[in-house]
């Protein structure tokens, strides 16, 4: 199975970090769920979040620095019989990977994936970077804290990139970092 990667959101870490963010997992310090978000860089960091299944990050900062992307979602290239087997029958193929839960699902990541080298040839799950494109910016998803850092960033003009929704619960638009 092959997938391109066409929208990601970054989370930072602790509040005397390079990166504060009172929204990451890692915001107020390493524990046993977030301490693959400090690194090293290239593994993947599962954990379930309400009531989806598995979402997945990748960690991408200095060894020992909280930070990772969050896979939002994916094109499906190879492998659209797995994902729709996976994912359902009905699910049309732009949405089969669109939405961290639906991504994890598609590509078949599980909570035993956590920690996995991305970058390892020999991992169940593999990394390949490609060239820089240009991406769109704009406010995360779903938080409610630092709500409008634009550090949602994707491909434009791509069907599979999910649809923005601010958090009810964020502060009214600009009155969040």
């Amino acid at each position: 199975m092959r997938a391109v990667i066409v929208e990601v959101e970054a989370y930072g870490g602790v509040p005397d970090g390079p990166w504060p963010d009172a929204a990451a997992h890692s915001y107020r310090g390493r524990n046993t769920r977030n301490a693959v978000m400090f690194g090293p860089p290239g593994r993947l960091y599962t954990y379930r979040s309400h009531g989806i299944p598995v979402c997945a990050n990748v960690a991408c900062g200095p060894d020992g620095t909280a930070d990772a992307v969050l896979l939002r979602a994916c094109a499906i290239e190879d492998g659209i019989d797995v994902a729709r087997s996976r994912r359902g029958e009905l699910i049309r193929t732009a949405a089969l990977g669109r939405g961290p839960g639906n991504l994890c699902s598609a590509l078949g990541i599980t909570m035993a994936d956590n920690g996995i080298d991305l970058f390892d040839l020999d991992s169940p799950l593999t990394l390949r970077l490609n060239d820089a494109v240009p991406a769109v910016a704009g406010p995360r998803v779903g938080i409610s804290q630092a709500a409008d850092r634009p550090w949602r960033l994707w491909l434009a003009d791509r069907s599979e990139v999910s649809a923005y929704r601010r958090s009810p619960r964020a502060p009214v638009l600009g009155a969040s970092d």
